[in-house]
């Protein structure tokens, strides 16, 4: 791969304990507070003991009739769960594409990945099918978008960055095209399709909670054990190879890995962009350019964020709700615009 447009390597490791527990501890916070605030008013001390109350071995008597505690069990927990979930892994796949790519800019959505499964959910809610099919058939369409991407990338230029860039963009430009076209096929259709492409989070039980756990452990798990290898590629190809790694199989785990997290989130979330500029960098602030510590805090960072960010989309325009995308988009795209003019400045 081109080291054009790369990153600086490793920096020097800027954090302590203290930094861990803040991101815990952010987490932590994060999490209450999108449990505790809704539209059903529920005492908050009464609501810290219900939870409580759900541990083993504590019962402290929370008071709260049966439909606080099916509010606050089944509907607000299982959303504050998914959003960290789909936040962490949408996070630590961007910055898993960053590392193999030593590209900044690069994001879960750089193969296709939404296209592709914007365009599965598109095609089942536009033949009438139920919500328990859109995440299985959103998922499997963004595979096969990234394989196209694959594909394309390897005829029109091999390994490098520059062609599996341009793949993907012409990838996501024929996968919206057709997306389109069913719409305009499906009048009916058109507010459901764009509200699940706009991203929410709005959750059954905790049904979509065991359909993504296992990909985000299975992915988190693997980005987690290559964080090393990612601070060797960021030295170049070159020199990654002189010093024993398998570059190109380092590269295609990674690619996989964070592909599979991504067209998990998306399966279940919807459409979500810029989780994985905004939280990298952050975190990059924070802790400097190793990925051994980028990776890990990605995690953590990347499940508050979400979660906040539905918190405010909850909250904004109460009673009504905004669609989680639009909340990171707002933040996101003058986020991207400043990490843009900082890669410019730097080349």
């Amino acid at each position: 791969m081109s080291d054009q447009g790369a990153v600086p390597a490793v920096g020097p490791a800027r954090i302590g304990r203290g930094s861990w527990l803040l991101a815990v501890v952010t987490l932590v916070v994060v999490g209450i507070a999108g449990v505790l605030v809704g539209s059903v008013a529920i005492d908050p001390t009464s609501a810290l003991k219900g939870l409580a109350d759900g541990l083993p071995f504590i019962s402290l008597g929370s008071g709260l009739s049966e439909v606080q505690e099916r509010v606050l069990f089944e509907i607000r927990l299982p959303r504050v769960v998914i959003g960290g979930i789909v936040g962490s892994i949408l996070a630590v796949a961007g910055a898993g594409y960053q590392g193999v790519f030593r590209n900044p800019l690069a994001d879960p959505y750089l193969l296709g990945v939404a296209a592709g499964a914007g365009l599965g959910a598109t095609f089942v809610i536009g033949a009438g099918g139920g919500s328990g099919f859109i995440p299985p058939v959103a998922f499997v369409g963004g595979l096969l978008a990234v394989l196209a991407t694959y594909v394309l990338g390897r005829t029109a230029g091999g390994r490098t960055v520059t062609s599996l860039i341009l793949a993907g963009v012409a990838v996501a430009a024929f996968a919206t095209a057709i997306q389109t076209f069913l719409l305009q096929r499906n009048y009916e259709t058109l507010r459901e399709v764009y509200s699940w492409i706009l991203g929410r989070l709005v959750t059954v039980g905790w049904g979509e909670v065991l359909v993504l756990l296992p990909y985000a452990l299975v992915a988190g798990a693997v980005l987690v054990l290559h964080r090393r290898l990612l601070d060797v590629l960021a030295l170049g190809d070159d020199e990654a190879a002189g010093l024993g790694v398998d570059v190109v199989r380092v590269q295609r785990i990674v690619v996989v890995a964070a592909t599979l997290a991504t067209a998990a989130a998306v399966s279940v979330s919807g459409l979500i962009g810029f989780v994985g500029i905004i939280v990298p960098h952050t975190v990059r602030m924070l802790t400097g350019w190793s990925y051994r510590l980028i990776i890990p805090l990605c995690l953590l960072y990347g499940a508050s964020f979400l979660i906040l960010a539905d918190l405010v989309a909850r909250t904004a325009v109460a009673p009504a709700e905004l669609p989680i995308g639009v909340v990171t988009a707002l933040l996101g795209a003058p986020f991207f615009v400043v990490v843009l003019r900082t890669v410019r400045g730097s080349q």
